[in-house]
């Protein structure tokens, strides 16, 4: 609100208060209204010059862009949700790391796109829900979170199938990591350093294309090099961790409690820190008998012990292509091909050479 001046000669008139428009705007910048409106929504038609000189008009006048209106023309609400799936019954606490990393930097890429963002975190069937263009709440939907939640899953790939503005993480027509380059570096890092029979904990059935496109890629890698490839599936329904230690404590029985592996390459870091702990408490040195090597990058791998060697997608870039294909959609632009986050190799303690 801008107070206007005492009339001329008045004494003790009231002091009256107006709120500054875009009319006024217009007429301190010498451009009409339409014109204030595009160089504020930052219309390209609208000239470099004629943008500062209303820019500096709304700065003098004190103006700023009445954001409901706005929202009410265009019909948008500057908000995007994002749907955080979980295990049934877990505790947040215990909820994989790589996703909360992943959520802030959507909210952060949202954001610097000046949207809003509405996260919900769900688990129960009963209890998903997406419709929040229907209720005006969000523009558009992110979802991400655990593969395990297949009644999640499904329930967003049918809103999806409806013609809900929606991305999702690491499923066909969403983003995901580099996991081909990923699972090459990761295959080619264990080799150098000295592993040969190596065994990859992942999974060929997940809902997300994830765990397959590693093992695959890692498959591949092995038989380039000439090198027999082993599949150890996840047991469904465990933790990331306990389905870790449960591949390893399957492996040892099968072998009579010694390792016929000098290498792993899990699917995540969450299984690889499984994998480490119960080599561990099997009396298996690690790096020193048997080289681990994760997927995804979270920060708990570099307090292990041995610190975790790790694929490391760019978290910012996945953030911006999540929210840049979601604005697409919600644009009515052609998305094009299912984007991929570019990975590197973070070497620590748990592959050193042996």
């Amino acid at each position: 609100m801008v107070e206007g001046h005492d009339s001329p000669g008045g004494t003790g008139a009231a002091r009256r208060s107006y709120r500054v428009t875009s009319f006024d705007v217009a007429a301190a910048a010498g451009v009409s209204q339409s014109t204030v409106s595009r160089a504020l929504a930052g219309d390209p038609v609208v000239s470099e010059a004629t943008r500062a000189r209303v820019a500096e008009a709304a700065r003098r006048l004190n103006y700023h862009v009445d954001e409901n209106a706005a929202r009410l023309r265009t019909g948008r609400t500057g908000t995007l949700a994002v749907v955080v799936l979980s295990r049934t019954g877990e505790n947040i606490r215990d909820f994989n790391p790589f996703y909360l990393a992943l959520l802030g930097s959507i909210c952060a890429a949202a954001s610097q796109r000046g949207h809003e963002t509405l996260v919900s975190f769900q688990a129960e069937r009963e209890r998903l829900w997406g419709r929040y263009q229907e209720q005006r709440k969000a523009d558009g939907l992110i979802v991400l979170g655990t593969s395990e939640n297949r009644a999640g899953w499904d329930y967003f790939a049918e809103l999806a199938a409806e013609g809900a503005h929606m991305v999702c993480w690491g499923v066909p027509g969403g983003v995901r990591s580099d996991n081909v380059a990923g699972a090459d570096l990761a295959t080619s890092h264990l080799i150098a350093a000295g592993c040969r029979r190596i065994a990859c904990i992942a999974s060929e059935t997940s809902p997300q294309r994830q765990f397959t496109e590693r093992w695959q890629a890692h498959a591949a890698a092995m038989k380039a090099q000439g090198l027999q490839p082993r599949l150890v599936p996840i047991t469904p329904g465990l933790g990331r961790e306990e389905q870790g230690r449960a591949a390893i404590a399957a492996m040892l029985a099968a072998s009579g409690g010694q390792p016929d592996f000098d290498g792993i390459f899990a699917a995540c870091d969450e299984i690889a820190l499984g994998a480490i702990h119960a080599l561990a408490a099997a009396g298996i040195a690690v790096p020193g008998q048997v080289g681990v090597i994760g997927f995804d990058g979270i920060r708990a791998g570099i307090h292990s012990s041995p610190p975790l060697s790790t694929i490391e997608p760019d978290f910012a870039i996945a953030g911006q292509l999540l929210v840049d294909r979601l604005l697409a959609l919600i644009a009515g632009q052609d998305a094009g091909e299912d984007p991929l986050v570019p990975v590197r190799l973070v070497p620590r303690g748990s592959t050193a050479r042996n």
